[in-house]
C-alpha cells in the first residue's frame, strides 16, 4: 500500500512537473529563431559583396584570356581626339565644381554644456508638498492628487525648483523670472564657452528657445548683450513651441549652417518656471506643476572643416514631424485659463495617443533613412500583407536597436517613457539615461536630451562611430528627431557634466510608488 502511494505521488508529481515543462517556451526553438533571423541580417547586409564576388571572378577569368595582340589593336582604335580630351575634361571640372559647391555642408557638435543649479535650489517631494499646502490654493483634494502624482512621477529628491517659488510666501514675479532665466541660461553658457576655448565675437548664428516665458526684449537679445555679441550675429528666439522645441532649434541652426560658410552656432534650450506655476485646481493643468524642474544647455555647432577633429558629433539627420492639422493633436496641450482666470498648461488625456501617432509618423520618415535593408525589407513585407493581402499579423516594429547604438528620450514623464521602451522593444540599458535624468533632474522640458547625453558620455559609453538618436515631443503636436553619428571616442575622466560628481551613484532603482511622508 505504501509502495502504491509512493507510485501514486511519483506518478502525480511526474506529470506535474510535465505540464510545467509544457507551459514554457520552447527556447531551443527561440533561440533558432535569433540565429535565423541573425543570418537574414547578415545575408541582406552583405548581399552586395556576395553579389560582386562570382562578378569579379567571371571579369577575372575574361582578363586572363586577353593576350599582348589584342591590347595593341585596343590601343590602335583609341586615336587620341584632343578637342574630346578638353571637352571631356571640362566637363569633369564643371560636375566637380557643380557638386562641392551645392553638396550640404556637414554640421558637427562640437561640445555642450547642462546647467546644474546650486544645491539651495535643491526640492525634494517633500518641500514641494510644503510649498503647494503653504500657496493656500490648492483644495485638500487636489493637493492629495499631487502627491499622488508625484509617487508615481519617477522624480527623485534632488530636482531643482526656481529660488522665487522656494519662499515663503512665492514671489512669482517678472524680475524672478528674468532671473532665473540669466542664471540658467550664462550658466550653461559660460561652461560651453569654457570647455570650447571659442569667444563670443566667433559666434555668428544664435538660436535660443524657451516656450513659456517670451519677455520684450527677447531671451535671446538677453544673450547678445550680456555676451556683446557682434553686430551682425543673426539671432533668434522661439517660443511657445513645447518641449520639442530643442531639436526644432538644432534643425533651424543646421539651415542656417548651409548657407553661411565658416560659422558657429550657439544654440540655447531652456523652460521658466517662476512665472508658469499655475496656482488653481484644475486638475489637468496640475500635472505640469508637479513634473517640471529647472534647467537648461547650451549646444555648439559649426560647419567649418577645421573644427571636425576637436567636435564631438556630425548632426547625420533631422526629421520633423508636425500634427497640427488635427484638431485632437492641437488641443492635447494647451496653454488657457482656468474658470477662475488661473493661467495654466493643460494636458489632455488623448496625450498619449496623440504622441504615439506622431511618434509612428516620424519614424515612417526617419526609418528608410537609418535602418538597414534587412529591416526594411521585413517591414515592407510585413505592410504589403496586411494591407495587399489582407493577413491577419501584427505590424512589424522596425527594430532601431540595429540603426543607433545609444537612444536619448525626451523625459517627458514615467508613462511616455515606458510606452517608448514597449513599443521601440528596447531594453533597460537603453532606457537608463532617460530615466535617470527623469530621476535626477525632472521633466527640464527642451534640454532634457542634452541631460541624457550627458550621463551616457558620464558612464564611458560613446564611443567612436556610435550612432545616437535624441527623440522629442511637443505641443502642437510635434515629434522631432536628430541623429548624431560620434567623431571620437568619449573619456569621461577629461569631461566637465553635471553627473561626473555623482555618475558612480547611478543607476539607482525607481520603484513604481515612492509614498512621500506628511509634514
Amino acid at each position: 500500500m505504501g509502495d502504491e502511494n509512493n507510485k501514486n505521488s511519483v506518478s502525480s508529481e511526474t506529470v506535474r512537473i510535465s505540464v510545467e515543462v509544457n507551459n514554457l517556451p520552447n527556447f531551443l526553438q527561440s533561440i533558432r529563431l535569433r540565429y535565423v533571423k541573425l543570418g537574414y541580417h547578415y545575408l541582406i547586409s552583405n548581399a552586395m559583396y556576395l553579389f560582386l564576388v562570382p562578378v569579379l571572378g567571371v571579369l577575372s577569368v575574361h582578363v586572363m584570356t586577353i593576350s599582348v595582340e589584342d591590347l595593341i589593336q585596343l590601343l590602335d582604335k583609341l586615336k587620341f581626339n584632343l578637342i574630346t580630351v578638353i571637352l571631356c575634361s571640362a566637363l569633369v571640372v564643371f560636375l566637380g565644381t557643380l557638386y562641392f559647391m551645392t553638396r550640404p555642408r556637414k554640421v558637427y557638435l562640437v561640445d555642450f554644456s547642462c546647467y546644474k543649479p546650486m544645491p539651495d535650489v535643491m526640492c525634494s517631494k517633500e518641500v514641494f508638498m510644503e510649498r503647494s499646502k503653504q500657496a493656500g490654493v490648492f483644495t485638500e483634494e487636489n493637493l492629495a492628487f499631487q502627491k499622488k502624482i508625484l509617487e508615481r512621477s519617477g522624480l527623485g529628491q534632488k530636482t531643482y525648483f526656481p529660488e522665487a517659488l522656494l519662499r515663503v510666501p512665492a514671489e512669482p514675479n517678472m524680475a524672478e523670472a528674468r532671473k532665473e532665466a540669466e542664471m540658467v541660461m550664462f550658466g550653461a553658457i559660460d561652461e560651453l564657452l569654457a570647455k570650447t576655448g571659442v569667444k563670443a565675437k566667433d559666434i555668428g548664428i544664435l538660436v535660443v528657445n524657451c516656450s513659456l516665458f517670451n519677455p520684450t526684449p527677447s531671451l535671446s537679445a538677453m544673450i547678445v548683450n550680456h555676451y556683446k555679441l557682434r553686430g551682425n550675429v543673426m539671432s533668434y528666439n522661439l517660443g511657445g513651441m513645447g518641449c520639442s522645441a530643442g531639436l526644432i532649434s538644432i534643425d533651424l541652426a543646421k539651415q542656417l549652417l548651409q548657407v553661411n560658410p565658416n560659422s558657429y552656432a550657439l544654440v540655447v534650450s531652456m523652460e521658466n518656471i517662476t512665472l508658469n506655476w499655475y496656482f488653481g485646481n484644475n486638475r489637468s493643468m496640475l500635472v505640469s506643476n508637479c513634473i517640471f524642474r529647472m534647467g537648461g544647455a547650451a549646444i555648439l555647432l559649426s560647419n567649418r572643416s577645421s573644427d571636425r577633429r576637436h567636435s564631438k558629433y556630425q548632426l547625420i539627420h533631422t526629421v520633423r514631424t508636425h500634427k497640427g492639422a488635427d484638431d485632437r493633436s492641437y488641443g492635447c496641450v494647451f496653454q488657457e485659463e482656468d474658470e477662475k482666470k488661473e493661467i495654466g498648461v493643460a494636458l489632455s488625456k488623448d496625450l498619449m495617443a496623440v504622441a504615439g501617432e506622431a511618434l509612428k509618423t516620424n519614424i515612417t520618415t526617419l526609418g528608410p533613412l537609418v535602418l538597414p535593408m534587412s529591416e526594411q525589407l521585413l517591414f515592407f513585407m510585413t505592410l504589403v500583407a496586411r494591407k495587399i493581402f489582407k493577413m491577419k499579423i501584427k505590424p512589424y516594429i522596425p527594430d532601431f536597436k540595429l540603426a543607433f547604438e545609444h537612444f536619448c528620450i525626451h523625459a517627458g514623464g514615467r508613462a511616455v517613457l515606458d510606452e517608448l521602451e514597449k513599443n521601440l522593444e528596447l531594453s533597460q540599458w537603453h532606457m537608463e539615461p532617460s530615466r535617470m535624468t527623469l530621476y535626477r533632474f525632472g521633466n527640464t522640458s527642451s534640454s532634457s536630451l542634452w541631460y541624457e547625453l550627458a550621463y551616457t558620455e558620464a558612464k564611458g559609453r560613446i564611443k567612436k562611430g556610435d550612432r545616437t538618436w535624441q527623440i522629442a515631443f511637443g505641443s502642437g503636436f510635434k515629434c522631432n528627431s536628430a541623429v548624431w553619428r560620434t567623431l571620437k571616442t568619449i573619456n569621461p575622466a577629461k569631461e566637465k557634466n553635471p553627473w561626473m560628481d555623482e555618475v558612480h551613484e547611478f543607476p539607482v532603482e525607481v520603484p513604481r510608488i515612492v509614498t512621500i511622508n506628511d509634514s
